[in-house]
């Protein structure tokens, strides 16, 4: 049974994780790497939060449901947001994709811990989003299932959120490799010119796909805020994606650019996030739990690196300006 839990427990640290690897995954897949993966997800959790609450707090007779689906869409809007700016320097202005990311990541985590502090400040030091509504995130899909058998507790103990990040997966996996949109997109990434000499309009797809893509990162920080912050839920905690934006980066390698493959690389780093506390090892600092995913990552780099197979590469033009007058 302890190993269950620790499945369950490990899926559902997962989810955050695939959000931000599903949503750079789709970035990069245009060609642009967005390193401000950590800011958008501080964007768009407390730009969900905020929209939560403030709907609860200006309701006379607050729906849940309602709540749930503002705090979503104010979620991936705010980090699309985000996305943008990073798309008008990076693709109309051409400024160097790196720094542009960095500075993302520095504005979105400034932007979200202040509006945070700004939102529980005005709420009297505390500002947190109703009962039912943090029960509504954070309650498995069907209880009664979920407690109905081993199988029923395997398949059925997680939030709505999980799912909807696993179909996610799955359609952008079909999206990417079998619609002609999706191969348009392939082949922006791959060949900027000749994308462009095939008639595809690279700057609106690349847009569009920094945006989208922008968006569902937001969602995952939007998790952590309803799901996991302090431990409760539905509260601003300074600071508390905490590195999942640069973990969801390096899992887009270790995915190898694939959201089919994202599954299953971000049950392996929500393991071992939650392992420390099912398996602890006396003698072994936390700190060892926290580096093996990274000494992981570079691993899975450098067996990527050492393949010939061409679909097992990140995209050639990734990280490249284009300038359409040299084509």
């Amino acid at each position: 049974m302890n190993i269950l839990n620790f499945f369950i427990a490990s899926v559902l640290s997962a989810c955050p994780l695939l959000f931000g690897t599903l949503g750079e995954t789709l970035t990069e897949r245009s060609g642009n790497l967005n390193l401000g993966v950590e800011g958008m997800m501080f964007m768009g959790g407390i730009a969900g939060l905020a929209g939560s609450y403030y709907y609860e707090t200006l309701s006379e007779n607050p729906v849940v449901w309602v709540s749930v689906v503002i705090a979503i869409v104010c979620s991936f809007l705010c980090a699309a947001f985000g996305a943008l700016i990073y798309s008008v320097l990076t693709i109309t202005f051409r400024a160097n994709q790196n720094v542009t990311g960095l500075a993302l990541t520095i504005f979105g985590t400034g932007f979200g811990n202040f509006f945070g502090e700004l939102l529980s400040n005005s709420a009297g030091g505390y500002a947190a989003v109703g009962n039912a509504t943090k029960v509504a995130f954070n309650a498995p899909i069907s209880a009664t299932l979920a407690s109905s058998s081993v199988v029923g507790k395997l398949l059925f103990s997680y939030n709505f959120l999980v799912y909807i990040a696993l179909a996610l997966a799955l359609f952008l996996t079909y999206f990417i490799n079998h619609t002609r949109t999706g191969l348009n997109l392939w082949a922006v990434g791959e060949r900027h010119a000749a994308a462009d000499a095939a008639g595809i309009n690279v700057t609106r797809y690349k847009y569009l796909a920094t945006c989208i893509g922008g968006g569902i990162t937001g969602l995952g920080g939007m998790y952590i805020v309803m799901n996991s912050a302090s431990g409760v839920g539905g509260v601003w905690v300074h600071n508390c994606i905490s590195g999942y934006g640069w973990l969801s980066v390096a899992l887009v390698i270790f995915a190898m650019w694939h959201p089919s493959r994202a599954i299953f690389a971000s049950f392996v780093f929500g393991a071992l996030s939650v392992a420390r506390f099912y398996f602890p090892v006396s003698f072994l600092p936390d700190a060892i739990y926290e580096v093996v995913p990274y000494i992981a990552t570079i691993v899975v780099l450098i067996s990527v690196s050492m393949r010939s197979r061409r679909r097992l590469q990140p995209p050639a033009s990734l990280g490249l300006a284009y300038f359409r007058e040299e084509r």
